[in-house]
Parts: C-alpha cells; structure tokens; sequence
C-alpha cells in the first residue's frame, strides 16, 4: 500500500494515497471515477488496515468544486466509505472534533490541504481545485474556524498536497480573470504570448489563502509534486479516466 504519511504521531495522522501499478486500479480510491467499485474497495480495505482502522471509520463528501463545508460527528461515520450515494452530499471540506475518524478527499490535479489544530483537537481535508481555490473555500472554511469555533490560528498546522503544477497548469483568460479578481493571486501566475495562455500555481495560491486566514507562514508545508509529471500521481488533465489519490487526517484517541 503506497502511502506518504505527512504526520503520525500519538494524536494524529495525514497522509496520501499513491498511484501504485501493483495495485488495483493502481491503488485508485476513488468510487466515482472508477472501472470497478469492488477493486476500489478492496484498496479502501488495504489503506484502513494499515492505518489500523476499519473502513466505516471513513467520511467521504460528494466533492463539486464548491465552496461548502461540512462539520462531520460520529452519526456520520461510514458515510461515502462504500458507496458514493452515502456520502455527504456537495461538499468540498470535512472537519471534525471526534477522534478516530478517517475525513477523506480525493484528488487528481487539485489542491488536497489536510490541518489539524494543536489546542482544540479538530482536523480537517479539503479539496480546492481551481474553481474552490476562486470560490476561496481554504480562506472560507479557516475563518469560519477561527470565528465561529474559537480556534486560534497559530495553533493551526497545514499540509498542502500534491497537485498539478504551475508548469502544467495552463488555462485560458476566462480562468485568469477568475483570479486576478481575487487581488492577491497575480504573484503566481505567468502569463505565455506564444501560447496566449496563463500558467497558475494554485498550491501557492491556496498558501495564500491559510495566510490570509492568519495562519502563520512556519505552519504550512507544500507537497510540490506535480501530479501530472510524476509517475507516483493520478492526473485528470493528463488522462480523464484518471484514478483518484486519497487524502486523509485522523485525530487519534
């Protein structure tokens, strides 16, 4: 089971799934892009067996590129672990305060950003493709945190996952425009005349964002593996019958 682990220790763990050809579906994890749900399944299994937890212990959203986030409790527990109809529906970030439950994303070229916030216990994933990134979900859902629970954010601690890189990233000015609305995305994209495209870093972008929120810049770490150039990464743009990685957090007990 190819997994890079970001951090494990006695009161969290978060981590990634790998493409892996000695896999099912080279270790896809993904329900709702897949050839078999059974084989998907059966890498579910192999990941919560060695995350030494069960499969209903996984929490999966019906991802649609929003912006909506979702406070996850023990009742949810199981939901989207087998089945896409169960999981918790538009929904794009999970956050919870219980303990042993796996909050799951899935990514192909989007932004997978797992936190854990060291004084309150909550963690959370959430998946910021270009539309969340615009729709400023990262900057939405810390905020809400931050005000609405209460949590202090130098106590938060950020993984930015792998995702396509600004190499790879190449958009029109409809998707441009989108960005540069923001006002503070402009330092990472780079525009190409011969091309007449834009190349964006949208991991930067989502840095961005946890800053804004008030995140201090010391707490967040970037994967930058691009998931189109590297042969450990499922890419959406590259092939649109792409797997999906699983990325993942847990509060341990």
């Amino acid at each position: 089971m190819k997994t890079k682990i970001y951090v494990n220790n006695e009161k969290w763990v978060a981590g990634i799934t790998i493409k892996d050809e000695a896999e099912l579906e080279n270790n896809n994890m993904a329900l709702h892009a897949c050839k078999n749900p059974a084989d998907v399944l059966e890498n579910r299994r192999k990941l919560a067996n060695f995350l030494d937890c069960r499969l209903d212990d996984f929490v999966c959203g019906q991802q649609t590129h929003s912006a909506n986030f979702y406070q996850v409790t023990y009742a949810d527990k199981g939901r989207g672990a087998d089945s896409v109809n169960t999981a918790i529906p538009d929904t794009d970030a999970l956050y919870t305060y219980e303990p042993n439950v796996l909050l799951c994303s899935f990514n192909a070229d989007c932004v997978p950003v797992m936190f854990y916030h060291e004084r309150s216990g909550i963690v959370g994933v959430i998946h910021s493709g270009w539309q969340g990134t615009v729709k400023e979900i990262s900057l939405k859902l810390f905020h809400h945190l931050i005000q609405g629970e209460q949590c202090h954010p130098n106590d938060f601690h950020v993984q930015v996952g792998p995702a396509i890189s600004q190499e790879k990233f190449e958009v029109d000015e409809d998707v441009y425009l989108k960005y540069n609305t923001l006002g503070y995305a402009d330092d990472w994209i780079v525009y190409n005349g011969e091309t007449d495209k834009y190349h964006i870093d949208n991991q930067q972008v989502v840095k961005k964002q946890c800053r804004l929120a008030g995140i201090p810049e010391e707490h967040i770490t970037i994967d930058s593996t691009c998931t189109y150039k590297s042969p450990d990464g499922f890419s959406y743009r590259e092939d649109k019958k792409s797997g999906r990685h699983l990325c993942f957090v847990m509060k341990k007990k």
